[in-house]
C-alpha cells in the first residue's frame, strides 16, 4: 500500500488488495478464524490488539468459544481506507503464524429496512422502541444499536401507499462472489425472484407467502 494509511478505498479496490479470508460486506472488511478454544482465541485476540495499537487502528472483535470474528472500517472516514486493508493483512499474517484456519460459514451482515411515506414521523418511534441511536453521517435516516451488536435500521422513501406489499424487509449483505449461489438456494427452497432490476447491487426475493428480503453486494454502489 502506498500513500496515507487513511486514503479512501472503494469496495472493488479493497477486494483486489486484501488477503484471504477477508471479504467486503456492506462497508466493512470482515473475516472469521477457527481457534478451537477460548484460550487460543484469547491469544489470537491479544496479538491482534498489539498490532492494532501499533497501527493506531482498531477492529471490532467478537471472541467466541471456538472462533474469532473480525470487522474493519475507518469510522472517521465512514468508509474503507488503506488502514483497514493494512491491518487486515497483518491479522492474516498473525493467523498464519498461529496456524489458524479461516472459519467456514456465511460471511454476512443483516439490516432491517422499513418503507415509509413520512420517515420523519415514524423514525422517532423506532428509535425509542429499539433504544437505538442516530446512525452515521452517510445514512441520515439510519438508526444503529449503540452496542454495535444488533442489526441497523434504515428507512426507504415511499412515493405512495402500498397496502398489499410487505413494508418491512431484511437486507442481507454478503460477498459478491457468493450471492448467486445463495440466490439459487433461496429459489430452490421455494422462494421467488421479484426483481433483479438493480442487480448486482441487490436482488429482491420473497418467500412463498410474499415476505421480502434483498440480497445485497457492494457492486455498482460506488
Amino acid at each position: 500500500m502506498t500513500g496515507s494509511t487513511r486514503t479512501p478505498l472503494n469496495a472493488k479496490q479493497a477486494t483486489e488488495v486484501v488477503a484471504d479470508p477477508w471479504r467486503v460486506v456492506a462497508d466493512k472488511l470482515v473475516a472469521g478464524y477457527r481457534t478451537g478454544s477460548m484460550v487460543r482465541g484469547l491469544e489470537f485476540v491479544t496479538r491482534i490488539v498489539d498490532a492494532a495499537e501499533e497501527a493506531n487502528h482498531h477492529p471490532d472483535i467478537d471472541l467466541r468459544y471456538g472462533s474469532v470474528h473480525l470487522a474493519l472500517t475507518t469510522h472517521s472516514a465512514h468508509q474503507l481506507t488503506e488502514a483497514d486493508v493494512a491491518l487486515a493483512n497483518r491479522i492474516t499474517g498473525i493467523a498464519a503464524e498461529m496456524a489458524l484456519e479461516k472459519l467456514v460459514g456465511p460471511v454476512t451482515a443483516i439490516e432491517l429496512a422499513i418503507d415509509a411515506l413520512d420517515i420523519g414521523a415514524i423514525r422517532p418511534f423506532w428509535q425509542a422502541v429499539l433504544g437505538y441511536s442516530d446512525g452515521n453521517d452517510r445514512e441520515l435516516a439510519e438508526l444503529a444499536d449503540p452496542t454495535g451488536r444488533l442489526p441497523s435500521v434504515w428507512f426507504q422513501q415511499m412515493d405512495e401507499a402500498r397496502p398489499q406489499r410487505n413494508r418491512i424487509h431484511f437486507d442481507l449483505c454478503l460477498p459478491h462472489d457468493e450471492v448467486h449461489e445463495r440466490l439459487q438456494a433461496a429459489i430452490t427452497a421455494g422462494g421467488q425472484l421479484l426483481s433483479d432490476e438493480f442487480a448486482p447491487a441487490w436482488w429482491i426475493l420473497a418467500d412463498p407467502e410474499g415476505n421480502e428480503i434483498c440480497l445485497c453486494t457492494w457492486q455498482e454502489r460506488d
